[in-house]
């Protein structure tokens, strides 16, 4: 079972965006950057490719309505998507808020307190649609 399954179960507590039957977004607790969020389907799949079809498009469709969530809560240039998919074994959108190339490289953290993380979710939650 993926750390991220047991996010969806409620097992270890997240910093909640958004979530469907399917899909579920929250922040990264360990953000590139202010706003960095992960879209996780609720069904573990190791591999993006591995998902049907239908269910790449509807991941890519629940990404895009968070990404302009974060859009309209982050001031920033672009939102970065990237799927890498090595450091959890399950499926996994990053969602990123960038100025520049080097805030999707994954060398650089934000730091962050609870609260921070707490009102940058509701921020983010009150925008999705």
């Amino acid at each position: 079972m993926s750390i991220f399954t047991k996010i969806i179960n409620g097992e270890i507590p997240s910093y909640k965006i958004a979530e469907n039957d399917n899909f579920i977004a929250f922040l990264d607790i360990n953000p590139n950057v202010k706003g960095h969020t992960l879209v996780v389907p609720k069904k573990e799949e190791n591999k993006l490719f591995d998902l049907s079809k239908e269910e790449y498009s509807a991941l890519m469709d629940f990404s895009y309505r968070v990404a302009k969530a974060l859009e309209k809560t982050i001031d920033c240039k672009r939102i970065g998507m990237s799927v890498i998919g090595l450091e959890v074994p399950h499926v996994h959108v990053h969602l990123i808020p960038i100025q520049q190339m080097a805030d999707m490289q994954f060398m650089k953290k934000e730091k962050l307190t609870t609260d921070e993380f707490i009102a940058i979710a509701k921020q983010i939650s009150d925008n999705f649609e």
